[in-house]
């Protein structure tokens, strides 16, 4: 496992990044939350290591030890747009030479992996969206949050720009679902979640090949409950078939 980050140049910005298991071994790629950084995926990470796997977890812009643009001076909101976010993970996989990757992201990160996996289906094998905010606007929006004290993980200006984002989503990314071709694990936290459940599962609905499976955990499941979690991803991740869209298949477990 590298314990530090590494960093790689993506899309005119520095991105920071862990990396764990053999080189060679097929790679997966872990996109972290709101506030997060790549380093929320190590137990997750390890595990998944061990199939073998090439595992990377990069830290979002604005996040960690990546490059935060919202602090220079001039800089828009819209250096926080889900879609540059999108093309920073697109030019990360090219830099660093992956051109097939299983891609699990979780919350924001998964916001960015379906942006990704509309506009990349050649390079995504596998895509797992852990309790994801689904681009249907808010109602009531959400209001303005108001920073906390002292120093952040994250700048602040990426909080705003992402809730602007989350209240008044493009209808593009709604319209453009049924462009996930590969197939797709949806991993809803249940009733004590952030994220409506009822729209988890109508986002489902959108994707051509998908399977949604429900833990109660909460919106981090895959902290609150890592063994069931992994046991889902895994299971996902090593089959060999693709899923239908039975009865079956959709019942939460």
């Amino acid at each position: 496992m590298d314990i530090e980050p590494r960093t790689v140049k993506a899309n005119g910005i520095t991105l920071a990044y862990r990396a764990w298991g053999p080189e060679q071994a097929p790679a997966v790629l872990l996109l972290h939350c709101r506030g997060a950084d790549g380093a929320d995926w190590a137990p997750v990470a390890e595990r998944l290591a061990a199939g073998p796997r090439r595992v990377y977890a990069p830290d979002l812009r604005g996040h960690g030890r990546s490059d935060w643009p919202g602090t220079v001076p001039g800089a828009g909101a819209d250096v926080y747009a889900y879609t540059a976010m999108r093309d920073d993970i697109r030019a990360f996989l090219a830099a660093l030479g992956i051109d097939r990757v299983d891609v699990v992201g979780h919350s924001l990160g998964g916001a960015v992996a379906y942006l990704l996996a509309q506009t990349e289906p050649d390079v995504i094998r596998r895509l797992v969206l852990e309790d994801v905010p689904v681009p249907i606007p808010l109602d009531p929006p959400r209001p303005p949050a108001e920073r906390p004290d002292g120093e952040l993980p994250f700048d602040w200006v990426m909080v705003r720009a992402t809730d602007a984002q989350r209240n008044a989503p493009d209808p593009v990314w709604w319209d453009h679902m049924g462009r996930i071709t590969m197939p797709a694990l949806l991993i809803g936290g249940g009733p004590t979640s952030l994220i409506p459940q009822e729209q988890i599962a109508a986002l489902a609905d959108q994707i051509p090949d998908a399977r949604l499976v429900t833990i109660d955990a909460g919106h981090l499941v895959h902290e609150t409950r890592p063994a069931e979690f992994l046991a889902a991803v895994e299971a996902f991740l090593d089959a060999e078939d693709v899923f239908t869209r039975s009865s079956e298949a959709r019942t939460p477990s």
